[in-house]
C-alpha cells in the first residue's frame, strides 16, 4: 500500500472528523482504490470507531438519476436518512474518470433528485462529524494541466498540508468579518456590495473539506447590489460553464449570462433560494494557484473568493434556503486582473494577498513557512 494513504486516512480520522471511541462513521467512496478505503477502515478501527462502507460508481449513479422516477428518489432518500442518522461521522472520498459523466442528465431530473435527497444532505452538514475530499485521477490531472505523476504528488502535499499553520490568522479573519457591516469587491468587470453585518463567519482548515483553507460568512439576504465577473470555469451537474456574470439588485440575481446562459437559468430557476446568495468565502490555500474545474480545489485557491448562490449553511443561515448550492470562484491576484475586498472601506486584500497586518499570516509566506 502507499504510505502516502495512510497519512491521509490519520488526517481524515483524526484532525478532521476527530473520530472517538464507539462512534459510527460512514466512509462514501466514489470511484476510489480499494486500498485507500481499506486504509480509511484501518484508520477509524484504530480510533476505536465503527466504519461503514458506501461505494460508489459513476456511470451506475448517471443511470439510476437520468431516467429515475420520484417512486425511487423518495425510496433512496428514506434510506440513506435512515442511514445517516446513525451516524457521527461522515468521510466521502470522490473519484471520477470522467468528471461530464452526468452532463446528459435532464435537468429535471436532476433538480427532483436534489430536491428529495436534501434532508440527507442536510442531517449530514449539520448533524455529523463530516470531512469531504477528491480523489487524484488521470481526468484530474489533465483538468490541472499536469502529469498523472505530477498531479498526484502536488493532491498529496496539498491534502497533508499542516492545517494547524492556518488557525491564527483564519481566527483574525473570523472576528474582521464579525465586526464588519459593508463589504465592497472591486476588480475587472466587478463591482459588488453586501452587508454581513451580525452574521457568524466560520474558519476552515481543514476539519471539513480536504483540501482546505477559507473562512465563510453569509451576506444579509437582500442586502447584495452590483455586478460580479466570475473568472473561473466551473463544473455543476455535469455541465462546464465559464465566464459567468451575475447581476444583482436587493439581494436577487436578475440577470445572468455564461457560455451556457440558458441552462445556467434553468439551474438558476430551480426554486426561489437559488436566485439569492448562500455563502460569501475568502479563501488561501497557498498550494493551490489555478483553477481546475473541481470546486474542492478552485474553491481554496489562494487570492480567491467565492460568491455561492443557493443554499446557507446553518452555522451561517441568513434565511435564504434552497437545493442549489453553486460555489462560483473569482481569483484576484494580479495574474488574474487583480482586484480588492474591503470591509467598511478598508482595504483588507489586494491582489490576492492580505494587507492588514493582523491578516498577513494567511499569505502563502507564512502558510508555507517562509516567513514568521
Amino acid at each position: 500500500m502507499d504510505p502516502r494513504y495512510g497519512k491521509l486516512a490519520d488526517v481524515l480520522c483524526g484532525f478532521s472528523t476527530r473520530l472517538k471511541r464507539g462512534e459510527n462513521v460512514l466512509i462514501d467512496a466514489h470511484e476510489v482504490p480499494d486500498d485507500f478505503v481499506i486504509a480509511l477502515i484501518r484508520a477509524a478501527r484504530a480510533r476505536g470507531a465503527t466504519p461503514m462502507v458506501n461505494l460508489h460508481r459513476a456511470r451506475v449513479g448517471r443511470e439510476m438519476v437520468k431516467d429515475g422516477t420520484k417512486a425511487q428518489f423518495k425510496l433512496t432518500a428514506a434510506h440513506e436518512l435512515a442511514r445517516m442518522r446513525k451516524m457521527q461521522a461522515f468521510i466521502a472520498v470522490r473519484g471520477s474518470d470522467n468528471i461530464f459523466e452526468g452532463s446528459d442528465v435532464p435537468a429535471g431530473h436532476a433538480r427532483l433528485n436534489s430536491e428529495i435527497m436534501r434532508p440527507v444532505l442536510d442531517h449530514r452538514v449539520n448533524k455529523t462529524k463530516w470531512v469531504v475530499l477528491r480523489w487524484p485521477t488521470s481526468s484530474m490531472a489533465q483538468q490541472a494541466k499536469m502529469s498523472t505523476e505530477g498531479f498526484a504528488d502536488f493532491y498529496f502535499r496539498v491534502c497533508t498540508l499542516d492545517y494547524s499553520r492556518m488557525i491564527p490568522g483564519m481566527e483574525a479573519l473570523k472576528r474582521a468579518m464579525m465586526k464588519t457591516d459593508e463589504v465592497r469587491i472591486t476588480g475587472p468587470g466587478t463591482d459588488l456590495r453586501f452587508s454581513i453585518k451580525g452574521m457568524n463567519a466560520v474558519p476552515c482548515g481543514g476539519e471539513y473539506n480536504i483540501p482546505d483553507g477559507e473562512v465563510f460568512t453569509a451576506p444579509i439576504k437582500d442586502s447584495v447590489n452590483g455586478t460580479l465577473q466570475y473568472n473561473c470555469a466551473t463544473i455543476y451537474q455535469g455541465v462546464s460553464f465559464e465566464n459567468i456574470r451575475l447581476v444583482f439588485r436587493k439581494g436577487r440575481i436578475v440577470e445572468a449570462t455564461a457560455n451556457n446562459t440558458k441552462r445556467l437559468n434553468e439551474i438558476l430557476d430551480t426554486d426561489e433560494g437559488a436566485r439569492f446568495i448562500g455563502e460569501f468565502a475568502i479563501a488561501f490555500n497557498p498550494h493551490i494557484l489555478s483553477p481546475m474545474q473541481d470546486i474542492l480545489f478552485d474553491e481554496k485557491i489562494a487570492g480567491s473568493f467565492h460568491f455561492t448562490p443557493g443554499k446557507c449553511y446553518e452555522t451561517t443561515d441568513n434565511g435564504n434556503h434552497s437545493s442549489v448550492h453553486w460555489d462560483m470562484v473569482c481569483i484576484q491576484r494580479p495574474e488574474f486582473g487583480g482586484g480588492e475586498i474591503r470591509f467598511d472601506g478598508k482595504v483588507i486584500r489586494k491582489d490576492g494577498l492580505f494587507v492588514a497586518k493582523e491578516l498577513q499570516k494567511l499569505n502563502p509566506a507564512y502558510l508555507l513557512g517562509k516567513s514568521k
